[in-house]
């Protein structure tokens, strides 16, 4: 990360949470990057200027100096290195660019606008979270026991109709709160799935 200020603070703050070791390098440091690096080992600062060059020794980088001639050096270094490098308020200068992402347990939905608009990908990513409601991680966990139950019983997980059953009750039972209601929805239809009736035609 070339660029210690808020947006670099907030572009650390999301590669930690995806599990990446992240290596600040500014000469001054936002005081969130400072709190960031108190919390983890895995975020490293280094409170200098960038030189010429490093950039090939990562394996990504993402500039955010706000200064237009460091971060073009550090994203043409890591281009002539063959390096994927993300350069803030400079698409044209990005080989990938950072999704605004909302999570949810195991759930993870991203909005990209293709570096056209960060503030709109983080509005609709607002939007989107706060519609889906925050009971995804239920509704993901009970299909996955689900698929695990299937798996056991030497079915494949294609055989139960997910689409059909998060097109029914299901999403709604959850979001009700009505988790044993919802579970034996699951259970149900695995069941099925595991011991189609003769009459079926389904798998036997």
């Amino acid at each position: 990360m070339v660029g210690g200020g808020p947006v670099a603070a907030r572009k650390a703050a999301d590669l930690l949470e995806c599990g990446a070791e992240v290596t600040v390098v500014a000469p001054e440091l936002d005081p969130a990057l400072v709190a960031l690096a108190g919390s983890t080992h895995r975020l490293r600062l280094e409170r200098r200027p960038y030189r010429a060059g490093e950039a090939a020794t990562y394996r990504l980088v993402v500039t955010a100096t706000g200064v237009p001639e460091v971060d073009r050096l550090a994203a043409a270094d890591a281009e002539a290195a063959g390096i994927w490098v993300n350069s803030a308020d400079d698409a044209d200068h990005c080989t990938f660019f950072l999704p605004s992402v909302h999570r949810e347990g195991a759930v993870t939905v991203s909005v990209s606008t293709g570096g056209a608009s960060p503030a709109l990908a983080a509005w609709l990513r607002r939007r989107l979270g706060g519609s889906l409601g925050p009971d995804l991680d239920v509704l993901a966990s009970l299909l996955e026991e689900g698929r695990r139950a299937l798996r056991s019983a030497g079915q494949p997980t294609a055989a139960v109709d997910w689409t059909a059953l998060l097109d029914g009750e299901l999403p709604g039972l959850v979001r009700a709160g009505r988790v044993t209601e919802a579970r034996r929805c699951v259970e149900a239809a695995v069941a099925a799935a595991a011991h189609p009736s003769p009459l079926s035609g389904g798998p036997g």
